[in-house]
């Protein structure tokens, strides 16, 4: 899973980044500072893991992952060209899901690029662009499926959805906001629209208005409205209280970190989770003397589809899935007695994959 992290200059955007990646990449009080997309992978947190490692005495666990991209701030007349915004355009594509960073902070000495603090305006601007440049794309498809159609009168219905596509573009209204059905989202994801990405609105706060998630804070209060008419998400954040985190070495000083702030939960933490809700996944863990490991997987996923994901030749020659519940498996110890107690399943070709699920995959090939 690839998230993308957008957002004006100065908004908190490297900020973030290089505290839930230690990526380091340049942080400076200017716009620009970062041409190219920097790219981090982020271990998803899973206590999971550690328990069942303890109960299998496995020698290593491997968590699942998520690559945050941190793409330069765009500014207005982005999808012109401006501030080298084709090429950043360019990189937002590639993403699964856009976290967008909103300034929600006040401070003299952070530079805004527009003079001053209005999160809704900065999404607007944002938006904008991310829309032009979707028109213009959508513009040459309309075209090319015109000429088309002349020949395949079969295409009618995919130039009625371009057009209803481009209506809702030009009332400036991201895609993202429409409503499809199964069939029709399937053409809409293969157009890669940048508005019709799930989006993240990440409100970057002070740390005075972290521990209560910002609920005194105008600012977010105007994002979290903004964000419920498009079907987006909102985690509060605090880029600087982020980076004091990440610089801390043990899990277990960053739990009493958080503990004095009040906090229950990292930004990071609460980012992953908004995202693997935002984009329906889960995972499914494998567990053994040699590792243990988290899957991700699109929810609904059946049983022979996951074992694709650990090798396509378990996938080709499944039989079954030997399947225990997480908490069964903790509670009986092992497996063996969980299989004891009637809690270990065989699952065929049909059966829906559920978190948490440990599995044992048989196959033949």
């Amino acid at each position: 899973m690839k998230l993308g992290i957008v957002g004006l200059p100065n908004v908190g955007k490297s900020t973030l980044f290089n505290a839930i990646t230690q990526a380091g990449a340049e942080s400076a009080n200017y716009p620009f500072c970062t041409i190219e997309p920097n790219v981090g992978v982020v271990a998803v947190p899973d206590e999971r893991l550690n328990v069942l490692k303890e109960l299998n005495n496995a020698k290593k666990i491997v968590p699942t992952a998520i690559e945050f991209c941190d793409i330069a701030g765009l500014v207005r007349g982005a999808s012109k060209g401006e501030g080298l915004g084709n090429k950043f355009l360019s990189h937002i594509r590639e993403v699964d899901a856009i976290v967008h960073v909103v300034r929600c902070f006040e401070d003299s000495n952070v530079v805004h690029v527009d003079g001053s603090v209005d999160p809704i305006r900065d999404i607007d601007t944002i938006n904008l662009e991310l829309i032009l440049s979707d028109i213009e794309i959508l513009d040459r498809r309309i075209v090319k499926t015109t000429k088309a159609l002349k020949s395949d009168k079969s295409l009618a219905g995919e130039l009625e959805m371009l057009n209803a596509i481009a209506a809702t573009l030009a009332e400036s209204k991201s895609v993202r906001t429409m409503d499809f059905t199964e069939e029709e989202q399937e053409f809409v994801n293969s157009l890669n629209l940048l508005t019709s990405k799930p989006v993240i609105y990440a409100a970057n706060v002070s740390e005075d208005d972290l521990a209560d998630e910002g609920a005194n804070n105008e600012y977010v209060a105007r994002v979290r409205e903004f964000a419920a008419s498009e079907n987006a998400e909102v985690v509060v954040v605090c880029a600087q209280i982020e980076a004091e985190i990440s610089e801390l070495e043990s899990d277990e000083e960053k739990k009493e970190f958080l503990e004095t702030l009040g906090l229950e939960q990292s930004g990071l933490d609460k980012l992953i989770q908004s995202s693997y809700s935002l984009l329906g996944l889960m995972s499914f863990l494998t567990a053994g003397e040699q590792e243990v490991r988290a899957w991700t997987i699109k929810v609904g996923t059946k049983a022979p589809q996951a074992a694709g994901k650990i090798h396509s030749d378990i996938e080709r020659g499944f039989i079954r899935a030997e399947i225990v519940n997480y908490d069964d498996l903790v509670e009986c110890g092992s497996v063996a007695n969980a299989r004891e107690k009637g809690l270990v399943r065989l699952e065929g070709k049909d059966y829906v994959m559920q978190n948490g699920d440990v599995v044992n995959f048989r196959f033949n090939v």
